[in-house]
């Protein structure tokens, strides 16, 4: 890799939402944290404890793995204002590939007017070819759905508006 090139990397992974960044190609291997990120332990998992596998890997290309991500909606859902108290907006928490069902074929997982549950899978948020399903933090009805499949969301944007009955 030439100066240049690592330099325009190191560029763009400082100003985007990556926390931390691998390559490797051709015997190469870069490894960029941000400051204040933790990083990856050597046991291949990440700081909520879930394991982490490099694109590709054991999968392959044509066959993204599927693992869940524990309390990956958000912190805590965050409360819509303007729309009434029992109102919350699941958030994304990562950047990647939103997708509503666990493959083109498959029905959502669920639909605006349907009832979920704390811990129900409601979608998948594809990152790096790793499938990641986020679950329910809280019991209630979907109201609003505001991304569409295969829409690419960022950190924090809104997937889900839902109506609490439940914490």
């Amino acid at each position: 890799m030439e100066n240049k090139e690592l330099k325009e990397l190191m560029e763009y992974i400082a100003l985007s939402s990556f926390a931390e960044f691998e390559m490797e190609r051709d015997g190469f291997k870069l490894k960029l944290v941000k400051e204040g990120a933790r990083s990856q332990n050597a046991a291949g998992h990440n700081s909520s404890g879930a394991p982490t596998l490099p694109a590709g890997s054991a999968a392959g290309p044509s066959a993204p793995a599927i693992a869940p991500v524990p309390g990956a909606t958000a912190a805590a859902p965050v409360p819509v204002a303007s729309a009434g108290a029992d109102l919350f907006q699941v958030t994304s928490p990562m950047v990647g590939t939103f997708y509503r069902s666990s493959s083109p074929t498959s029905p959502p997982f669920v639909q605006v007017g349907d009832t979920i549950k704390k811990g129900q899978v409601i979608c998948i948020i594809e990152a790096m070819k790793l499938m990641n399903e986020i679950e329910s933090e809280v019991t209630g009805e979907i109201v609003d759905i505001p991304v569409s499949n295969g829409q690419p969301v960022e950190y924090s944007e809104v997937l889900f508006r839902v109506r609490v009955t439940s914490p």
